[in-house]
C-alpha cells in the first residue's frame, strides 16, 4: 500500500471514532465485525465438508409497503405483503442458532413496518442494516436507532434533485433523503448511502464530487450497485451497456485509493473476478411472503416459512431448488443471470415450478419479456483491486467459496 493509500484509508476509518458514539462503535465491532469474521468461517468449513447448507447472511424484505413509486423497482407497487413480527423473529432467532448474526433489512420501505425497531432491540446481539429511502428517518428515529445501538442505516440515493424525482416519481426526495442523513449525522449513527447506478444517474454519481458531498454530510459508507430493469414496470433503455460496467469498475477501483469513506460492492472479488453472491451461497433473500428466495429480484421460490419461522433451517438445508439454482448459476456465468441470460433463467424456474412470491402475480410473464443485458461479468477485462486494504478484505472474505470450481 502506498503512502497515499495508506493515508486516505486510515482517515477514513478514523471517521468513525470521531464521529460516531463509543456504544454504537462497539457493536459495529462485536456484533457485526467478529461475529462476522467467525460466521463466514463456519459457513466456508460447512461448505467444504459438505455439510448441510446454511447461508452466512439472510436478508429480508419485511414488506412491501413503500411510501414511493420507483421506476425499474422489483417490489409491487401498492403491494401491502408483509411478514408477521413472529415470522421475523423466528427468522431472526433461527439464523443465530447456526451463528448468522448480521441482516440486511429491505422493503417496500422497511421503515413503514410496525415493530421493526422493537425487533432489532429484542435481538441485541446482532447487527442489522437497514436499507431505506431516508424520507421517514426523523431525528427521533436516528435518536432511538441509536438507543438500540445495532443498525446502521443504508440510505438510498438515486440521483441528485431532478433525477430522484423522476426516478421516485414523487417530489422533493433528495432533499428528504439528505433530511435523513442529516439526522443520522446529529444521532452520530455509523451509516452509509446506496445508489443503484444507471444511464441517467452515471455522470451525476459516478464522480468524486458526489464522495465527497456524501463525506461532508457525514456519511462512512457508498454501496454501489447496477441497476437492474425489473418488476411491473421496467426501464431496459436505462441499463448500463457493457463499456459503462466496465468504467463503473475502473471508477470504483480508482477511488478506493483516497476516497474519505469507504466504497462497498458486492460484485467483483481481489483479481476483479465477477461473482454472484447467490451463486456462491453467501447470502439468500426472505421475501415479505414468507419465501426463500436466490437474492431479491429474483420473486419465484418454492419453500416457505411457517408462521413462526421456526422451519427456517430446516428450509435451507433440504431446498433442492436453491441448491440447484446456486449450481445452474454457478455453472452459466460469474455474473447475474437475470441480467445476462433471462431466458435460461425462465426454463429453469419452469422446470421447477416456481412459485410467484409476489401480490402482482405476473413475476413470470416479466421474466419472458425481458432481453439481455450487460452485467458485471466481464471476462478478459477483470480489474484488480489497487488498494490492498480492499484487496486483503475481499481475499479473505469475499471469494467463491469453491461455487466456480
Amino acid at each position: 500500500m502506498t503512502l497515499r493509500e495508506y493515508t486516505a484509508t486510515a482517515k477514513a476509518a478514523f471517521r468513525v471514532p470521531i464521529e460516531c458514539s463509543p456504544r454504537l462503535i462497539w457493536k459495529f465491532m462485536y456484533n457485526f465485525g467478529w461475529k462476522s469474521m467467525r460466521n463466514i468461517s463456519r459457513f466456508e468449513k460447512r461448505q467444504a465438508k459438505g455439510k448441510p447448507f446454511f447461508p452466512a447472511f439472510v436478508m429480508i424484505s419485511v414488506t412491501e409497503n413503500c411510501n414511493l413509486a420507483c421506476t425499474g423497482c422489483w417490489v409491487t407497487q401498492g403491494g401491502r405483503r408483509s411478514l408477521s413480527v413472529e415470522q421475523l423473529d423466528g427468522i431472526i432467532t433461527s439464523s443465530k442458532g447456526k451463528g448468522s448474526y448480521f441482516f440486511g433489512i429491505f422493503g417496500g420501505e422497511p421503515l413503514m413496518y410496525k415493530g421493526l425497531l422493537d425487533i432489532f432491540q429484542k435481538h441485541s446481539e446482532c447487527y442489522f442494516q437497514l436499507f431505506t429511502n431516508g424520507t421517514l428517518l426523523t431525528e427521533e428515529i436516528a435518536m432511538r436507532l441509536k438507543k438500540i445501538g445495532n443498525v446502521t442505516p443504508l440510505i438510498s440515493i438515486e440521483g441528485l434533485k431532478e433525477e430522484s424525482d423522476l426516478r421516485r416519481r414523487k417530489n422533493d426526495v433528495f432533499e428528504r433523503s439528505l433530511a435523513g442523513v442529516r439526522a443520522c449525522r446529529k444521532a452520530k449513527l455509523i451509516f452509509g448511502a446506496s445508489a443503484s447506478i444507471c444511464k441517467s444517474n452515471f455522470d451525476e454519481l459516478v464522480n468524486r464530487k458526489y464522495i465527497e458531498l456524501l463525506a461532508k454530510e457525514g456519511a462512512h459508507y457508498l454501496w454501489y450497485y447496477i441497476y437492474r430493469p425489473v418488476g411491473a414496470d421496467p426501464n431496459v433503455a436505462n441499463a448500463l451497456d457493457k463499456d459503462r460496467v466496465l468504467e463503473f469498475r475502473k471508477f470504483i477501483v480508482d477511488q478506493r485509493k483516497d476516497a474519505p469513506l469507504f466504497i462497498i460492492e458486492t460484485y467483483w472479488d481481489d483479481k476483479g473476478n465477477a461473482l454472484c453472491p447467490g451463486a456462491t451461497g453467501m447470502s439468500h433473500h426472505i421475501s415479505p411472503s414468507g419465501a426463500l428466495e436466490f437474492c431479491p429480484p429474483i420473486q419465484m421460490a418454492k419453500d416457505f416459512i411457517n408462521e413462526d419461522g421456526s422451519n427456517l433451517t430446516e428450509l435451507f438445508e433440504h431446498s433442492s431448488f436453491l441448491a440447484d439454482f446456486r449450481k445452474m448459476t454457478a455453472e452459466s456465468s460469474r455474473g447475474c443471470i437475470l441480467l445476462e441470460d433471462p431466458e435460461k433463467l425462465v426454463e429453469f424456474l419452469e422446470k421447477h415450478d416456481a412459485i410467484d412470491t409476489t401480490s402482482r402475480a405476473s413475476v413470470l410473464e416479466e421474466y419472458r419479456k425481458m432481453t439481455p443485458v450487460a452485467g458485471h461479468n466481464q471476462q478478459g477485462q477483470e480489474i484488480a483491486e489497487k488498494n490492498v486494504f480492499y484487496k486483503l478484505v475481499k481475499k479473505k472474505y469475499f471469494f467463491g467459496f469453491g461455487a466456480y470450481g
